[in-house]
């Protein structure tokens, strides 16, 4: 039987020219006509036309929603059952509005029609001319092996000419010759080029061939799917190492501003969350603006907000320091009290614009997606995070070596009262070094957007993990930040498939509180006269 229905595909295929003549309208409207093995032919006439609509109308029929409507003859496509069917175009998808009952009559479909119709939708895709579309197509054969579609296979690889969507087919290939009867040293062969594809996909066709009655079938697939699983385990640990570090350049992002203000100046800033909320807010606004004004500018959208968190956290930082912070130095409990209250002030004010709900912010195209690379699976969006992490904290090496603006911060953080007696106007510095914190703060904001829900509540989420990175990396060190940032966030993903998210979080928290016992100043400790005094 499966030999009459591949005879039958291919001579519909022979038949091209007078499939070509006839529309697909006119062909869809021949579908309820005949045998189940004429329905076959005029499938394959269907497939011959090479017209992108047809893979929908041949989905159609071979899930059953094809039907005839009495009245007019005309073949829709059926959604839903009684007084919630509806009736659509299956060649436009256009709505067609409901079907009553008793209005149409099913076209019936069997196996070997359904079989028909995959190898159908087969040969439509494998050549289309888009090859995303061919690679789509071989890797869903790959995904569903059907040893009808091996003639298929067979005229697309000799056709293709990209070579990444000619290996997928010839995995496509390989794994419909071990669905098939064709003799052990073929099936033998088909399993080397399976394996070389890897992953779970070529797991999945080989396991059912692991206690095949043919023994060297059955060895070679043992041996493939055993070193399947050694390169699995490899890419795993590749894969926590690649969370670590997302996760790390998150924590890097969240704490290096309080990095400044806390490691710096010695203020326990408990509003450092709501300025990272604020960056977020600010990326909200800005898209919405871009959204309904200038919607060409979108893919620019967090270029532009980068520069605006910067500045409308920075600025809420100065506020905060000159109206606040200044009158408490050297109170710690003070200005963490001080400061939290801020924070319920930030909260309750974005409550009262925005509301309590979460606010989308949308990515980029250049965010969006993923890309692989080898057996990882890496999205844009963290990616893109990771280099945004690494670039602040470089900028901020430079700001505070090069810049006599950093020179000046160095020496209030190492000696105030000698910098002071230097002409250093100590009180700005501590203002524009505040600020600095707060706008990376900001910044912060507009990477996390991407990843995390913008709400009043977004600061919170971090604020703990930005003090403890703080001080295991060590007071006022940048390099203690980077190292403790990414070394707790390796660490992190690293526990959690042993002992789940909360309790790992738990185990870093002790670990955290044992080391400082040992090491009360961190992995790096800031040195200078007045903080060794």
């Amino acid at each position: 039987m499966r030999i009459l229905l591949t005879l039958t595909v291919w001579f519909g295929l022979l038949l091209a020219s007078a499939a070509s003549a006839q529309s697909l309208e006119d062909l869809a409207r021949q579908l309820p006509e005949g045998s189940f093995n004429d329905r076959a032919e005029v499938v394959a006439k269907i497939g011959a036309t090479g017209d992108d609509r047809a893979v929908g109308l041949l989905n159609a029929l071979g899930e059953g929603e094809l039907r005839v409507r009495e009245a007019d003859g005309a073949v829709i496509q059926v959604k839903g059952r009684g007084s919630k069917a509806v009736g659509y175009d299956p060649l436009t998808g256009d709505e067609l509005g409901p079907v009553g009952s008793g209005s149409t009559e099913s076209i019936r479909v069997n196996n070997s029609l359904r079989r028909a119709v995959r190898a159908a939708i087969g040969l439509l895709t494998l050549s289309s001319p888009d090859a995303g579309k061919r690679l789509a197509a071989a890797n869903t054969a790959f995904a569903a092996p059907d040893p009808e579609q091996i003639e298929a296979l067979d005229t697309a690889i000799a056709k293709e000419g990209d070579a990444a969507v000619r290996t997928a087919m010839e995995q496509a290939r390989a794994a419909a010759v071990l669905a098939s009867d064709a003799p052990g040293a073929e099936k033998v062969a088909a399993i080397g080029i399976v394996a070389r594809r890897g992953g779970t996909d070529a797991l999945t066709v080989l396991n059912p061939y692991r206690g095949d009655a043919d023994a060297p079938v059955a060895e070679a697939a043992d041996k493939a799917i055993a070193g399947i699983e050694r390169a699995q385990q490899l890419w795993n640990v590749g894969q926590n190492v690649w969370f670590g570090l997302s996760l790390g350049s998150v924590l890097l992002l969240a704490a290096v501003g309080l990095a400044i203000t806390f490691g710096v100046m010695g203020v326990i800033n408990m509003a450092h969350g709501e300025l990272i909320m604020i960056g977020a807010y600010t990326t909200y606004v800005t898209q919405q603006v871009i959204r309904t004004s200038f919607p060409g500018l979108f893919d620019w959208s967090l270029l532009i907000a980068a520069p605006l968190a910067f500045l409308v956290a920075g600025a809420i930082g100065v506020a905060i320091e000159r109206f606040i912070v200044r009158f408490l130095y050297g109170r710690a409990l003070e200005t963490l009290l001080a400061t939290w209250g801020v924070s319920l002030i930030l909260q309750q004010l974005v409550r009262t614009f925005f509301g309590p709900s979460n606010r989308e912010v949308g990515n980029p195209s250049w965010m969006s997606g993923a890309f692989p690379l080898g057996g990882l699976s890496i999205t844009w969006n963290r990616f893109y995070i990771v280099i945004f992490a690494v670039a602040i904290f470089v900028g901020l090496l430079l700001l505070l070596k090069r810049t006599l603006f950093g020179l000046q911060m160095r020496a209030v953080t190492q000696n105030r009262p000698m910098a002071s007696e230097m002409g250093i106007r100590t009180a700005r510095v501590d203002a524009l070094t505040f600020g600095l914190g707060a706008g990376i703060a900001g910044l912060a904001g507009v990477a996390l957007s991407q990843i995390d829900n913008v709400s009043p509540n977004l600061g919170q989420s971090y604020i703990i993990d930005s003090f403890l990175v703080v001080v295991f990396g060590g007071a006022g060190n940048l390099w203690g930040t980077f190292a403790a940032a990414f070394t707790l966030g390796v660490a992190n993903k690293f526990m959690e498939p042993f002992v789940g998210a909360v309790l790992a979080k738990i185990l870093i928290l002790v670990f955290i509180i044992l080391f400082i016992q040992k090491r009360p100043r961190g992995l790096f400790p800031t040195r200078g006269r007045a903080v060794e005094g």
